[in-house]
């Protein structure tokens, strides 16, 4: 395969021919779609109840008990109101950059890429990791790959290789392996809690444990309550829940916001349930040494149980049901990263073109999963710090962004500020406890923000105006010039209601006419772009036009001054078949703080800019218009 070829499968998804568009994601109904953010969600039933145990000990049960309260009455009240304004599935990170426009919410989205991107890989992480552990300890394991290690890595090297060859996400194959997952996993629990009523020294055992170690009751809930941080990557699927809503079908858009909440709701009650029993019987029927490292509850304590009470046949059977929900969860984390990292920064002007192509983006993301894989080890255990910091950050964030949408609310506003305040001290202990999650985020967030910023830079001198649009002012300001040979005077953005004014513009009008040697009845234009937000990257164009004494101002609001008055030009060209000219005064000031100034705030020594801008978008100097400065 040819280097150029290699470049063209690479890129492919970038190099469709112009028009060529992806058809829109077909809707489905609520319980289908639930099934599809099931995978990552429900899938965490595979690993949760052991790190409960390791977490909590004899107190899993009842810390297990305050994750289902959060669950149900702060962290489903919560999505519930990100649902109804994220109709489009922006999430909690949309609303905070709504809620803090300008390069404020552009950073915040960066910081919480950061978070986000951490959850998702270690979603890949973690979920092959247990999936193979699933496989490595079944009876019926080929000797050959004993090694959980191996089988980790091997895991992730087949779902990269499904994304590059192509892979679309099939809402039906999730209905099948939650369906059966889910049935697989009340067998367990039903037959569990029975072998539990024909043991009933276990539940004494249980209480004398639990009141041996903690005989104060309100003890023992604070324990519960200090310990929840261990246990909140059971939180899990909340975000997701809320990023899938363009897929739920509904009459309106009420109607989708409601099938959405039934989905966030309906989770949340399955999971809650699955939770509380598997945590009883998990704690009361698996010896303590099966949970640590190593053992054969490890990372896998309802397949324990299945194992042991339903016989390895069925303990099988739920193996492969496990091993292949976590694996289309890993499937379901990396279709969110390529849906997560083209919707944001390429917008933002801060990715390269390549972030808009899926398989360059399953390498860089495979690699870096491979290298958490290896640092933690495969250790289910060792990476619930890291993925319930990604998780608990995204929804302290939402927490933060729903309290100051319905801040104007009194009893909403105390409500949320409670919640709020619940998910940042969750968040605060698990990072301080576990700093293996921030060290991973703060990887990300850095790596996100230096590549951005490089690449906004490199990006700066794009044309980055999507369309030109002329409004019939500015129409009927140009069809006056006789000969459409469109002559441009670049001026900042006045007030005509300036007694200087037309004064102002009368010497300006006469210095170009005096400097270039123009004939008096020479038709010129003034234009004036007024800056608007200058963290915006790509902007539709709309020039307006208007009168001034006898002087014509063409004027439009754009993020970047520069590249708006080449793609006008540019415009012009095409409009009238003839090459328009501008005219320009030479800026003062450092060069090198103009072009940081034209970075970040979309201004600067705009002459030079503009020829820049216009020459990378033409590369026929014959047809480039013409930059004049003085």
């Amino acid at each position: 395969m040819t280097r150029s070829s290699v470049a063209d499968w690479l890129l492919a998804d970038i190099r469709l021919p112009k028009g060529v568009h992806s058809a829109p994601s077909p809707e489905h109904v609520w319980w289908r779609v639930m099934c599809l953010t099931g995978v990552d969600y429900f899938s965490t039933l595979g690993y949760q109840p052991g790190i409960a145990f390791l977490a909590a000990g004899v107190l899993s049960p009842i810390a297990t008990f305050v994750l289902v309260l959060v669950t149900l009455f702060g962290a489903l009240p919560l999505y519930s109101r990100v649902a109804g304004v994220s109709s489009n599935g922006q999430g909690s990170i949309a609303m905070l950059e709504k809620l803090f426009p300008k390069w404020g919410g552009k950073a915040f989205v960066l910081i919480l890429l950061g978070f986000a991107s951490t959850d998702f890989i270690i979603t890949m992480t973690l979920s092959a990791a247990d999936a193979a552990a699933h496989f490595t300890h079944n009876p019926y394991a080929p000797r050959g790959l004993s090694s959980q290690m191996f089988v980790t890595l091997l895991l992730l090297a087949i779902l990269s290789a499904i994304f590059l060859k192509g892979f679309k996400e099939a809402i039906g194959i999730a209905v099948v392996l939650v369906s059966v997952y889910l049935l697989l996993n009340a067998v367990v629990t039903a037959v569990a809690l029975i072998a539990l009523f024909h043991h009933p020294e276990a539940l004494p055992a249980w209480k004398h444990a639990v009141f041996g170690s903690h005989p104060n009751v309100l003890g023992m809930i604070g324990i519960a309550l200090l310990l929840f941080p261990k246990l909140a990557l059971g939180l899990s699927g909340f975000e997701t829940g809320v990023a899938v809503m363009p897929l739920i079908a509904g009459k309106d858009l009420e109607d989708r916001i409601r099938n959405t909440r039934k989905l966030l709701s309906t989770a949340a009650i399955v999971m809650s349930i699955f939770l509380m029993l598997t945590s009883i019987v998990t704690t009361m029927l698996i010896p303590a040494k099966a949970f640590a490292e190593g053992g054969e509850a490890n990372g896998r304590a309802i397949a324990y149980l299945a194992h042991q009470y339903l016989g390895n046949g069925f303990g099988t059977l739920y193996d492969i049901s496990t091993i292949l929900i976590l694996a289309f969860a890993g499937a379901s984390a990396m279709a969110g990263l390529l849906n997560l990292i083209p919707r944001y920064l390429p917008r933002f002007g801060m990715a390269p073109e390549w972030a808009l192509a899926s398989r360059p983006l399953v390498l860089v993301f495979m690699g870096t999963a491979v290298a958490v894989t290896l640092g933690f080890h495969a250790n289910v255990d060792a990476q619930g710090g890291a993925y319930a910091t990604g998780v608990l950050v995204l929804i302290t964030s939402a927490a933060i962004a729903v309290t100051i949408h319905v801040w104007a609310r009194k009893v909403l506003r105390f409500a949320f500020a409670f919640i709020t305040a619940i998910f940042i001290y969750t968040t605060a202990v698990n990072i301080i406890e576990r700093p293996e999650g921030i060290k991973i985020s703060s990887f990300f967030i850095l790596a996100i923000i230096v590549t951005s910023v490089l690449s906004r830079a490199m990006r700066s001198t794009e044309l980055r105006i999507s369309e030109v649009i002329l409004e019939p002012t500015a129409t009927a300001l140009l069809s006056k010039d006789e000969d459409q040979i469109i002559r441009l005077i670049a001026r900042s953005p006045k007030h005509d209601d300036d007694k200087n004014c037309i004064q102002e513009l009368d010497e300006l009008d006469a210095f170009v006419r005096t400097r270039y040697g123009m004939d008096p009845t020479e038709c010129l234009f003034f234009l004036e772009i007024d800056r608007t937000d200058a963290s915006e990257f790509e902007h539709c164009l709309c020039v307006e036009g208007r009168q001034v004494g006898p002087h014509r101002i063409l004027c439009a609001n754009s993020p970047v001054v520069a590249n708006s008055i080449a793609a006008l030009l540019i415009h012009l060209e095409k409009t009238t078949g003839h090459t328009p000219h501008a005219y320009f005064k030479w800026k003062e000031g450092n060069p090198v703080a103009n072009i940081v100034r034209f970075i970040f705030l979309g201004e600067g020594d705009t002459a030079p800019l503009t020829h820049e801008v216009l020459r990378r978008a033409i590369r026929d100097p014959a047809r480039r218009p013409i930059i004049h400065v003085s």
